[in-house]
């Protein structure tokens, strides 16, 4: 008989037991409420605030669990298998899960390495990593740290179309397989969490690397910008952020004026809201790679990107940060996919478990991005912890599949959920 393993799940659950034996615990907790109460004591207030808040009331993040929680998974017994196959094609890859890393700006915020342990933990696991254009680390540094381990890059589109542009060559350069256009970001939302706080980590330098180490908007630090309507008080907390621009400028060789102005060219270019139609078009004639939409929420907005040409889109409304109300990414799902065609779907925002994974396939998502669990793992326990995150979450997909009777995670689908 073939000796066949017992599947990344099981190995998992075991290996956490058998320590256990030892009196060791895991380095983050399994538990996704306890992951993210633990991330909080370990952080300040305000780097807290920016990883966890969302906007308005925060009925979007909360819109975004219940979507979950309403749906039901089904499964059949009699049907299982020893070893599930977790594999999913996308973008002319086979990878061996349905799991990415979703981009999230400003990491320094929950760790000093940042983007760079998250690049080192996504190719030890042989998931991708979406870089942000907030990022904390270059996406050339984290290139060299992941070898040929898949990435994306995602485009925020900004007032100066030549930066924008330049993003894009250094995707390409970085061996990017895709250029992810995020459009529910074309305004920041309002945000109370920060705002109580007075906190915006970009203007004290922070989530800038990809700006501060690109030769288009280092060129432009020599032009003026409008002075500020408001002028902040010379406070102790303004003096340590001038501290703080200090630091980061010597990182990228800058000055403290040169930080400043950097900190104001962004703020003041790095939204578009008249983003168009026509700017994906643009997009496709600047670029060879594969372009996914990130924001889709509407079928009529799914219809329009097929007719544009894109390679994918994801369903997401930004996690809850953008909009409050806004509809749950997850009640958006299949709709999307229904009028997607046989382009495929990415599912976004709300992601926090293994069977949440599951239910987002059943609903017709091709794959998934996992967000703020991976950012408060990187908070408790740095590389270590984004890996400890990804491995729970997909143990416990694995195990689901197992529980479910599915053989293989390509063969999710609507009969596995209870109808609604």
């Amino acid at each position: 008989m073939t000796n066949i393993g017992p599947g990344p799940g099981r190995a998992r659950q075991t290996r956490v037991y058998v320590r256990g034996l030892g009196g060791e615990r895991p380095r983050v907790p399994v538990a996704p409420q306890a992951l993210e109460r633990g991330a909080r004591t370990k952080l300040s207030a305000p780097d807290f605030a920016y990883l966890a808040g969302g906007a308005g009331s925060e009925r979007t993040m909360g819109a975004n669990l219940a979507a979950f929680e309403r749906v039901r998974l089904v499964p059949r017994v009699l049907s299982g298998t020893r070893e599930r196959d977790l594999s999913v094609d996308l973008l002319g890859l086979r990878l061996p899960t349905p799991l990415l890393l979703a981009p999230i700006g400003v990491l320094e915020c929950a760790h000093p390495q940042a983007d760079l342990a998250v690049a080192r933990a996504a190719a030890a696991q042989g998931v991708p990593f979406v870089f942000s254009s907030q990022a904390s680390v270059p996406m050339e540094a984290c290139v060299r740290a992941m070898g040929d381990s898949p990435r994306l890059f995602q485009l925020y589109w900004g007032t100066d179309d030549e930066v924008t542009r330049s993003f894009v060559r250094r995707a390409e350069a970085c061996g990017a397989r895709a250029i992810v256009l995020t459009l529910d970001t074309t305004l920041l939302g309002w945000r109370p969490r920060d705002l109580d706080l007075g906190h915006l980590p970009f203007l004290h330098g922070r989530g800038l690397a990809q700006y501060l180490s690109d030769p288009v908007f280092r060129s432009r630090l020599s032009e003026t910008l409008p002075t500020p309507a408001v002028q902040p008080p010379r406070t102790p907390a303004l003096i340590r952020a001038g501290v703080e621009l200090a630091a980061k400028g010597r990182a990228f060789g800058l000055s403290v004026g040169q930080m400043r102005a950097a900190a104001a060219r962004f703020t003041a270019t790095y939204t578009r809201p008249d983003l168009g139609w026509d700017d994906v078009s643009r997009l496709r004639e600047w670029t060879g790679l594969p372009i996914l939409l990130k924001g889709i929420l509407h079928p009529d907005d799914a219809r329009e990107a097929v007719r544009r040409g894109v390679d994918g889109l994801i369903v997401s409304n930004h996690g809850g940060r953008q909009i409050d109300g806004e509809v749950a990414a997850l009640d958006a799902l299949p709709g999307v996919v229904a009028a997607a065609g046989d382009l495929p779907v990415l599912f976004d925002s709300g992601i926090r478990t293994g069977s949440d994974v599951a239910k987002a396939l059943a609903l017709g998502a091709r794959a998934v991005l996992l967000g703020r669990p991976y950012a408060y793992g990187l908070a408790l326990a740095g590389e270590a912890g984004v890996r400890e995150v990804i491995q729970n979450v997909l143990a416990e997909f694995d195990l689901t599949l197992g529980l479910l009777g599915v053989r293989a995670a390509r063969d999710l689908g609507p009969g596995h959920l209870v109808p609604h």
